[in-house]
């Protein structure tokens, strides 16, 4: 195996799904500029997140449409002489 490849600074993170404000806490190296108090007093890195387990539909069973910046419409406009050309 090689040697020295892995990061050495794992420290508690605190990752926070936005959607339903579920949290939890782990061990990782990613850098974050946002803290948060845990509940046992302690301060932590914060690191948002959009979609966890709790919200994500595979492990829910419910479907969610979450359109970000319109991209469903801006598919449709960019598609749309394409499928006017079909209907006829």
């Amino acid at each position: 195996m090689k040697k020295d490849i892995h990061p050495k600074n794992y420290r508690l993170v605190v990752f926070k799904d936005m959607s339903n404000d579920y949290s939890f806490i782990s061990r990782s190296t990613i850098n974050s500029k946002d803290t948060i108090v845990w509940d046992d007093g302690n301060e932590y890195p914060l690191v948002k997140l959009e979609i966890s387990h709790t919200s994500h539909p595979f492990y829910t069973g419910k479907m969610k449409l979450v359109d970000s910046a319109g991209r469903v419409d801006k598919f449709k406009n960019r598609y749309k002489k394409h499928y006017d050309q079909k209907a006829k």
